[in-house]
């Protein structure tokens, strides 16, 4: 479908040809490509949009900058990015595919890992500093702003001092991989109501579930 849209409207003309642009919405999952990083914490976002994509039953392309898929949800329009400038970059991806497609700022969610959260809690937040957090610190220098949408998956924090960015690289565990088709179950809904009722209602439902 990207690939014949490219053919129809050009490369530089955007994908989603929706006219209003609040009812366009951008998805952006983090994490670092190449196979040594499957699997691991850091690339829950990747997972996350992955799982989404079977869900809703459309595929990711080579793009500019990342890997894209679009998909309709109860009349609104979505893209879904998964940069592959890897995580520390993650900033020229997002702003590329905003302006490209004409996406407000609050309609640009962002999906990343969290060592603050015990593993498998997700929350939702409109705004918020980096948390040390490579990728989240990357868009915000480059949109200039921390005033855009992001969802944490916690991972937890079951690391001796020093060994965070071990953790984070590392694979699940046997116990989380058991977790994890429910966690992402919940991670798809959570998306799902993001785009069709908004943050606020979103928070309310999901937010430390």
């Amino acid at each position: 479908m990207i690939r014949f849209l490219k053919t129809l409207f050009g490369a530089d003309e955007p994908l989603i040809q929706e006219s209003d642009s609040m009812k366009k919405f951008l998805i952006v999952g983090l994490g670092n490509i190449g196979s040594e990083y499957e699997e691991t914490r850091h690339n829950i976002g990747f997972k996350v949009l992955d799982f989404l994509s079977e869900q809703e039953d459309f595929k990711f392309e080579n793009a500019k900058l990342g890997t894209i898929g679009t998909f309709k949800h109860k009349g609104r329009s979505i893209l879904c990015l998964k940069p592959s400038t890897y995580m520390n970059l993650s900033g020229k991806a997002v702003k590329y595919w905003m302006e490209k497609e004409k996406i407000p700022l609050e309609n640009t969610l962002v999906i990343t890992d969290d060592i603050n959260l015990p593993f498998g809690t997700i929350r939702l937040k409109t705004k918020g500093s980096d948390g040390g957090h490579n990728g989240l610190k990357d868009i915000q220098n480059t949109l200039q702003t921390i005033q855009y949408p992001r969802f944490r998956f916690g991972v937890g924090a079951e690391f001796s001092k020093g060994r965070q960015v071990e953790f984070v690289l590392g694979k699940w565990g046997a116990e989380e991989v058991k977790t994890l088709p429910e966690r992402l179950e919940k991670s798809a809904d959570l998306i799902r109501s993001y785009i069709f009722a908004g943050a606020k209602n979103t928070m309310n439902t999901f937010n430390g579930t």
